[in-house]
């Protein structure tokens, strides 16, 4: 049997901004996980999860294609993982064959709400992985990320594709998107394998080493938030403001460069400094866009962070989820994570993926 899994992840810093092709952020993988694993079958397969009480969806090929019954399936992103990476397989000659599925996820609590770490991300990057696993086919991390950010803009995806980044690369990453319309315009005219080794426009991955003096803490607010609303909220109502807009977008580029220059330098007051210019920068939208990023909680998280000496955002779309918190090692966490209990905020004692193999 194959298992490959992958990591969850939180941004650190460049939301919003990120959505747009060429705007940096920094990500982080965590060593929470969606695991996959798959064996062949011989006459159909079948796909669950461990969200889905142990019933199976059964799918089958026409015309050697992956057909799955519409009427029934809650893989969406599994589906469309399954096809663009078989697209792939097919174009390099090796022949397909059915196997069954299964799904294993730690990405959520013990009541089945989401910590906002980028399941959708997760389960197309295990996939993916462990079906180049099983076909036998080599899985180099940008590929994988390419066949995630195809499977997902298959499904009209308005997010930046920095989860699938995390999730294929692992540790600390900086990142900025690529230009979708580039991308939709070459799959009509470039063969799926050529598509994918190409320099795919304004796209940058780079994994980032971290001070040794910078910790990272995370506290879930409890309250899960809808990344692909607020992001469409954000969006709808900055039209209005271009000029706005785009002033953010400008002070977001700076702030998040100054962000991986500390990364580079192994500087961690200047990544702190970007941490906090980075969350005024989120407030100032939010209140711009009448869109609620940093909620009270969220708010909360944060102003007892700095209390206690680190430098604290909300992460990802905000209205709920994680908000993150940089302190410095030599500083005592236990009084934070104190302070958090005490207003309902759950510290969440993770750690950073290191290893794409895992």
């Amino acid at each position: 049997m194959i298992q490959q899994s992958a990591p969850g992840k939180l941004y650190i810093a460049g939301e919003y901004a990120v959505t747009e092709p060429g705007y940096p952020a920094v990500l982080v993988a965590l060593n929470q996980y969606i695991t996959v694993y798959l064996k062949q079958t011989t006459n159909g397969g079948s796909i669950c999860s461990s969200h889905s009480k142990g019933m199976s969806i059964p799918w089958t090929r026409v015309n050697g294609q992956f057909v799955i019954d519409q009427r029934e399936n809650p893989f969406a992103y599994v589906e469309e993982a399954i096809k663009i990476t078989e697209d792939y397989v097919r174009e390099l000659g090796y022949p397909l064959t059915f196997f069954d599925l299964q799904i294993e996820s730690d990405l959520d609590n013990a009541d089945g709400r989401k910590y906002g770490l980028g399941s959708s991300g997760a389960v197309t990057v295990a996939t993916i992985k462990a079906l180049l696993t099983f076909y036998k086919v080599n899985k180099e991390p940008l590929i994988v990320y390419k066949l995630a950010a195809l499977a997902h803009l298959a499904l009209n995806s308005n997010g930046s594709f920095g989860d699938l980044a995390a999730s294929s690369f692992g540790g600390w990453v900086a990142y900025a998107s690529f230009d979708k319309d580039w991308v939709n315009r070459q799959k009509s005219t470039l063969a799926l394998t050529q598509l994918l080794h190409q320099d795919w426009p304004k796209l940058h991955i780079e994994v980032l080493t971290p001070p040794k003096d910078l910790r990272l803490m995370i506290g879930w607010t409890g309250a899960p938030a809808s990344t692909t609303q607020l992001v469409d909220s954000v969006k709808d109502n900055m039209e209005k403001q271009n000029a706005s807009y785009q002033r953010f977008l400008a002070q977001s580029y700076d702030c998040v460069h100054q962000c991986i220059e500390g990364f580079r330098h192994q500087n961690a007051e200047q990544i702190q400094a970007a941490i906090r210019k980075n969350r005024l920068l989120l407030q100032a939208l939010g209140q711009n866009s009448q869109v609620l990023i940093e909620t009270e909680t969220l708010a909360t998280l944060c102003d007892l962070a700095e209390k206690f000496g680190g430098a604290a955002k909300s992460s990802g779309a905000g209205g709920g989820d994680c908000g993150i918190a940089l302190m410095n090692t030599t500083q005592s966490v236990a009084p934070l994570i104190e302070a958090w209990q005490a207003h309902q905020i759950e510290h969440l004692n993770l750690t950073v993926h290191q290893d794409n193999k895992h």
